[in-house]
C-alpha cells in the first residue's frame, strides 16, 4: 500500500521476492525443511504461468560447509589412528585414539552450558583438535608401554606410566588451553566470529585431559594381551616397523645428538640463522601479509547507484545494461568450458538492492528508482573450472561505464570484513571535506589493482526550495504556512486510514496526479492568507530549483564522508595500499586542509581491533604459558628454554605458508597463537624428565641423551599426529574450508618445526644454560676470593 516503484526479475520473468528469517536460537535447518515443504506443496497450487524457485538457502550452505569439513575431519581422523596403530601396538592405539570421539563428545555435551550450536566453526574446531587431543594420551600410553616392555604387571604400569608423565601432561594442556584463550577473546566482529572455534578446542582439550589421567590408564590396565599376541601378520608389520624406529633411534638420532651437543653454540647460531632468514622471507615480500582476504561464494552482486531522482526508466536501461553483460559473460564462459551453463540464475530489482551490495555492503539504505541490482547464482564452486573472481571481472569488463552512475560494485564474496579500503575523513567545513575526499579518490585511482573508488557522499534529489516575497508579510502569510500548503497540495494530508487485514491504508488528500507533477501546477497553485483570500503563488512566494543532500553523517559533531575502494588482491594487497597512502597523498592532504582529520574504516578498521586484541591475547597467554611451566619446573629460567620453540614454531608456520603458496592473513596469525601453547607441550616433557634424572643422580650430559633416547618416540608421535590430523584440510581447499585452512598450515608446519628444535635444540639449550650458571658461579667465587683472603 505504498506509492514506490518497485520491481524485479528472476531469469528475466517479473517476480516477488519473499524473504524468510530466523529470529532468535531457531534452528535455521528446522526452518528450511519447513520452506522447502511449503514450496513442494504451494508449486501444485500456484496457476501454470506461475513458478516457485529458492533463490538462497543458508541451511543449504550451512550443510555444503560442514559435510565438508566432516570429509576432512573422516580423512584427519583415519590417518592418525593409521600412525597411532603403525607406531604403537594395535589394542595399544585403539585405546589411545578413543581419547578423540571422548572428547569431542564431551565437548558436545557441554555445548547447551556454553550456548554454542554445531556450525562451521564448532566443526572446525573439532578439526583442528583432533590431533592435538591424543597428544597426552599418547605420552601417557607411551609410557605405559615402556613400562610394560621392562616386564613390569600391566595395572602397576599404567599407575607408575601415568604418574610419571602426570605433571607435564596436566601443565602441558593448561598452556595449550592458555594458548587458544586468546582466540575467545579477540574484539569486534572476528571476535563474534572465532569465539566458538577457541571455546570448542578448549573444552575438547578439558575432556582429552580427563580421558588421558583416568579413563585410559584404566582401559590398558585391564586389556587382554593373548589378543594382541593373535594379531598374526599386523603385529609382524608393527615389530618391524617398531624396530626400524629403535634401530632410527640408536643408530641416527643418537649420534647426531651426541655431535650437536658437542656443537651446541653452533647449532644455536643455526637454529637464529634460520630466524633471521624467514624473517628476511617474510620482509622481502616472499610472503607476504593482508588481514581477511574475501572467501568467494557461488553468487555474483552488482549493485548499482545513480543520482537521486532518477526517472525509473533510466534506471531500467542501466539495469538491461548489465543483464546484458551477464548474459555474454556466460556465453563466453560456456563457449570455453561446455557443458552445462555456468550461470544457475539471475535476479534483477529496481527500486531496492535486495542483497549484498559491494565488498563492504554499501547498500543504500531504504529504497529509491535510483537503487538497482542484478546478481548471478553460479553453478557450485565443486562445479566448475572457472572462479567467481574470474566471473565477476568478466562481467565488470563486459558491463562496462554506465552513464551518470553514482556508483556501480560488484561483489563476489560470501565472507569479508568490511571496505579492503575504508577511510573516514571528518571535518567541521564541508567544502574542505568533499576537497579532500575528492583528492583521495583521485589518488587512490593512481594505484594498480585499485578499482570501484567512491565515496559516501550523495547529492539529494532535485528539490524545489520555496522563499516567501516582502509583500506576503503583511498579509500574514508566513514561511511556515507557505510550506504547510505546498506541502499538503503535492504530498497529502491524512484523513482516514482505514484496516485490511494486518495492513492499514491510508487516504491521503491531495491534488490529482495529473496536477503535481509538474513545476506548472506549482505555478497554478494558490496560497490561503489567515482571513481565508487565496492569492497566487508568484504574488506571494519565488521556486527555484536546487539540489539538497541525501544523508549527512556526523561523528562527534564532525560532519564525515568516507572514501572506500576494493583492491585486486593478486596485484596488491590493501596493507601495501595504505601504507603508501599513509606515507605520501593522505599526508598531503591532510597538510592541505588543516581542518581535516582521518580514521579507518572497513577491513582496516576491523584489522586494527583485531590485531590489537590478538596482541594483547597473546602476551597475557605468553605471561600464563611462563607461569603455568614455572610452577612444574620450580625455576625461572627453565620456561623461558622451553618457550624457546615458541619463535621456531613461528618459522615453521611461515614457511608452511610460502610452501603451500599462501598468502600470511589473519587467520594464520591465530593459527600461531594457537600453536605456542602446543609446541611448548614435548619441550616440556623432555625437560621434566632431564630434571627427574638428574634428581636421581644421573650425570647431566647423560640425563640429557637419556631424554632424548626415551622420549624420541612420544614427541615424534605426537607431531606425527598433529600434522597428519591436519594433513586433508590444507590439500583439500574449498569455498567451505578456506578460512580453516591458514590455521591448519600455521599448526601443521609450526608443530613439524618445533620437532628437531625440542629434539636437538632443547638438549642444546639446557647444556648451555648449565654452561652460563657454571660460569656466573665461577665469577661469584673468584669476586669472593680477594675479600677472603684480605
Amino acid at each position: 500500500f505504498r506509492d514506490d516503484e518497485l520491481r524485479a526479475f528472476f531469469d528475466g520473468e517479473p517476480a516477488v521476492v519473499v524473504q524468510v528469517n530466523r529470529v532468535g536460537d531457531e534452528d535455521v535447518l528446522e526452518i528450511a525443511e519447513a520452506v522447502h515443504a511449503y514450496v513442494d506443496r504451494a508449486r501444485l497450487e500456484m496457476p501454470e504461468e506461475v513458478s516457485l524457485t529458492i533463490w538462497s538457502d543458508e541451511a543449504a550452505s550451512l550443510r555444503s560447509r560442514i559435510g565438508a569439513l566432516l570429509a576432512n575431519a573422516g580423512g584427519g581422523l583415519f590417518l592418525v589412528m593409521v600412525m597411532l596403530a603403525l607406531l604403537l601396538r594395535f589394542r595399544l592405539a585403539l585405546w589411545v585414539g578413543a581419547g578423540i570421539p571422548i572428547s569431542l563428545l564431551g565437548a558436545v555435551m557441554l555445548f547447551p552450558a556454553f550456548d554454542f550450536a554445531i556450525s562451521t566453526l564448532a566443526v572446525m574446531g573439532f578439526i583442528l583438535v583432533l590431533g592435538i587431543v591424543v597428544d597426552d594420551a599418547i605420552v601417557v600410553g607411551e609410557r605405559i608401554y615402556a613400562y610394560e616392555q621392562q616386564g613390569v604387571e600391566q595395572r602397576e604400569a599404567a599407575l607408575r606410566g601415568t604418574l610419571d608423565v602426570s605433571v607435564p601432561v596436566i601443565f602441558g594442556v593448561l598452556t595449550t588451553v592458555a594458548a587458544f584463550t586468546p582466540l575467545v577473546l579477540v574484539p569486534g566482529r572476528m571476535g563474534q566470529f572465532f569465539a566458538i572455534l577457541g571455546g570448542t578446542v578448549i573444552l575438547c582439550l578439558g575432556f582429552s585431559l580427563i580421558e588421558a589421567q583416568l579413563i585410559l590408564p584404566a582401559h590398558l590396565a585391564h586389556r587382554r594381551r593373548d589378543k594382541e599376541r593373535r594379531a598374526g601378520g599386523w603385529a609382524q608389520l608393527q615389530d618391524r616397523i617398531s624396530g626400524g624406529f629403535e634401530s632410527f633411534v640408536e643408530r641416527r638420532y643418537q649420534p647426531a645428538l651426541e655431535r650437536v651437543l658437542e656443537w651446541r653454540y653452533f647449532a644455536l647460531a643455526l637454529g637464529l640463522g634460520v630466524v633471521v632468514l624467514t624473517g628476511a622471507l617474510f620482509a622481502s615480500g616472499r610472503v607476504s601479509f593482508q588481514f581477511f582476504p574475501g572467501v568467494e561464494g557461488d553468487r555474483i552482486f552488482a549493485s548499482l547507484t545513480l543520482p537521486q531522482g532518477t526517472p525509473l526508466e533510466h534506471t531500467e536501461a542501466a539495469v538491461r545494461q548489465l543483464e546484458a553483460a551477464a548474459l555474454e559473460t556466460r556465453d563466453r564462459i560456456d563457449a570455453e568450458a561446455g557443458g552445462a551453463s555456468v550461470l544457475r540464475h539471475m535476479l534483477s530489482s529496481i527500486g531496492k538492492q535486495v542483497g549484498r551490495s559491494g565488498p563492504s555492503g554499501r547498500s543504500q539504505a531504504g529504497g529509491g528508482t535510483h537503487l538497482a541490482q542484478v546478481a548471478l547464482e553460479l553453478k557450485p564452486w565443486s562445479e566448475r573450472d572457472v572462479t567467481t573472481r574470474e566471473v565477476r571481472e568478466l562481467w565488470r569488463e563486459l558491463t562496462g561505464p554506465v552513464p551518470d552512475a553514482v556508483e556501480l560494485s560488484f561483489e563476489a564474496y560470501t565472507m569479508h570484513a568490511g571496505n579492503a579500503i575504508g577511510i573516514q575523513l571528518s571535518s567541521d567545513d564541508s567544502d574542505a571535506l568533499l576537497a579532500a575526499a575528492a583528492e583521495l579518490r583521485q589518488a587512490l585511482a593512481g594505484y594498480n589493482g585499485v578499482f570501484e573508488i567512491a565515496d559516501s557522499f550523495r547529492a539529494g534529489k532535485q528539490e524545489v526550495k520555496l522563499r516567501l516575497l516582502p509583500e506576503a508579510e503583511p498579509l500574514g502569510v508566513s514561511q511556515s504556512d507557505l510550506a504547510r500548503q505546498v506541502r499538503t497540495a503535492f504530498y497529502g494530508t491524512e484523513v482516514q486510514r482505514i484496516q485490511r487485514g494486518q495492513d492499514d491504508v491510508r487516504v491521503m488528500l491531495r491534488y490529482p496526479e495529473a496536477e503535481r507533477r509538474s513545476l506548472d501546477s506549482l505555478e497554478n497553485m494558490r496560497i490561503r492568507t489567515p482571513d481565508g483570500t487565496e492569492l497566487p503563488f508568484a504574488a506571494v512566494a519565488q521556486a527555484e530549483l536546487g539540489r539538497g543532500f541525501a544523508t549527512i553523517r556526523r561523528t562527534d559533531g564532525r560532519r564525515v564522508v568516507t572514501v572506500t575502494a576494493d583492491v585486486d588482491r593478486g596485484v596488491v594487497t590493501p596493507e601495501e595500499v595504505m601504507a603508501s597512502l599513509r606515507a605520501g597523498p593522505l599526508r598531503e592532504i591532510l597538510a592541505a586542509h588543516p581542518s581535516v582529520a582521518f580514521a579507518l574504516e572497513g577491513e582496516q578498521r576491523e584489522r586494527g581491533k583485531a590485531m590489537a586484541g590478538l596482541a594483547r591475547g597473546f602476551g597475557a597467554a605468553l605471561l600464563v604459558i611462563y607461569a603455568l611451566l614455572a610452577v612444574p619446573l620450580r625455576s625461572y629460567t627453565q620456561p623461558l628454554l622451553i618457550m624457546a620453540a615458541i619463535p621456531f614454531g613461528t618459522v615453521g608456520a611461515i614457511l608452511g605458508h610460502f610452501i603451500m603458496g599462501w598468502d600470511l592473513v589473519f587467520f594464520s596469525l591465530l593459527g600461531i597463537v594457537a600453536l605456542s601453547g602446543v609446541v611448548v607441550n614435548d619441550s616440556l616433557v623432555l625437560v621434566t624428565f632431564i630434571n627427574r634424572e638428574r634428581d636421581t643422580g644421573v650425570p647431566l650430559a647423560q640425563a640429557v641423551r637419556d631424554a632424548g633416547m626415551k622420549r624420541f618416540r612420544a614427541i615424534f608421535l605426537t607431531s606425527l599426529t598433529t600434522f597428519m590430523g591436519l594433513v586433508p584440510l590444507m590439500f583439500n581447499a574449498s569455498e567451505a574450508t578456506w578460512f580453516a585452512v591458514p590455521i591448519a598450515i600455521s599448526l601443521a608446519f609450526g608443530v613439524v618445526m618445533a620437532t628437531p628444535i625440542t629434539l636437538f635444540l632443547v638438549p642444546c639449550g639446557y647444556l648451555i644454560l648449565d654452561d652460563l650458571t657454571q660460569l656466573a658461579s665461577r665469577g661469584t667465587a673468584s669476586a669472593a676470593a680477594p675479600e677472603t683472603a684480605s
